[in-house]
């Protein structure tokens, strides 16, 4: 014979037969019968042709091999059905089915940890996806509604089709690789003796920030659209700038980078702020992670 699909229902009798240890512990925990649940137990095991508890008259009922076979994948079609319906409700209350975020590099990556952890917990049925841009890449997934919200640093201009709060701060230090020229100065560094020596910056992927500079100062600049890559030429030797003091505090502490001693630079920050589409503002989700982002404790 052929097993049929069982209902949900008989299902969770099932399980709570398997919990409870006994018809009559199912039957208080669902609120039924006695009756009710030894008929469930008996039509589930007609439609799965198997014999899921071993019934003695002087022992409690023990689930036999086979219903022990199947009770880890009846409890992971019970927790499936809470999930759509944990998903339901929160889409009938407004809440988004998933969160777009883009941030920007410079985002402290022990703050943005922190946040998404917190949102998993706060939001466990909604889906994410998060894009780590540089400059106005931001803005522009945000403009395209790639990204419901968004972490920028600063703008050009203000944009009219954006509502724009601040955030936060990430703080620049400037470093160079121990074995760089800049690091075996003796004394203050000024913009005579950087623009010698090349300098490593981030470029933007889009239109909106295109030619604008951020602290650069020197004549020769070698452009790179990854914060990952500019660290790595750094402690290459193959250049000098700046970098989110969060990402290279273990490299300073360790040795690996050294910070320059530059004129007006001692307190550079880089500021963040919030962005979303005046016509599409962020449902519940993704109003909660920003907030929470301007919370946190940036470490500055």
């Amino acid at each position: 014979m052929e097993p049929r699909a069982p209902s949900l229902d008989h299902l969770q009798v099932f399980l709570a037969v398997a919990e409870t240890g006994s018809f009559a512990g199912a039957a208080r925990k669902l609120g039924r019968a006695t009756s009710v649940v030894s008929y469930a137990i008996a039509n589930l095991e007609s439609q799965l042709g198997l014999t899921l508890f071993e019934r003695k008259a002087t022992r409690r009922p023990q689930l036999s091999e086979a219903g022990l076979a199947i009770l880890a994948d009846s409890r992971g079609i019970a927790l499936s059905m809470d999930g759509l319906l944990a998903r339901a409700r929160g889409l009938l209350g407004g809440l988004e089915a998933e969160v777009a975020i883009a941030v920007d590099v410079m985002l402290p990556a022990a703050v943005l940890v922190q946040a998404l952890d917190a949102f998993r917990a706060m939001f466990p049925t909604v889906g994410l996806r998060l894009y780590v841009e540089a400059l106005g890449a931001i803005a522009q997934l945000v403009l395209d509604r790639a990204a419901s919200v968004g972490v920028s640093g600063p703008l050009p201009r203000r944009l009219d089709a954006l509502v724009q709060a601040p955030l936060g701060r990430a703080r620049l230090v400037p470093v160079a690789s121990p074995a760089h020229p800049l690091a075996r100065f003796k004394g203050r560094l000024d913009t005579a003796i950087l623009r010698e020596h090349v300098q490593l910056v981030l470029t933007d992927r889009s239109t909106l920030t295109r030619g604008q500079d951020f602290s650069v100062i020197a004549t020769q600049t070698w452009r790179l659209a990854d914060l990952g890559a500019k660290h790595a030429l750094l402690l290459a030797g193959l250049g000098w700038g700046s970098m989110p003091s969060s990402m290279v505090r273990e490299d300073l502490a360790q040795g690996r980078l050294v910070r320059l001693d530059i004129d007006a630079w001692d307190d550079a920050v880089y500021p963040l702020q919030s962005l979303h589409r005046a016509d599409r503002p962020p449902g519940p989700a993704g109003r909660w992670l920003i907030q929470r982002l301007r919370e946190l404790d940036w470490g500055n």
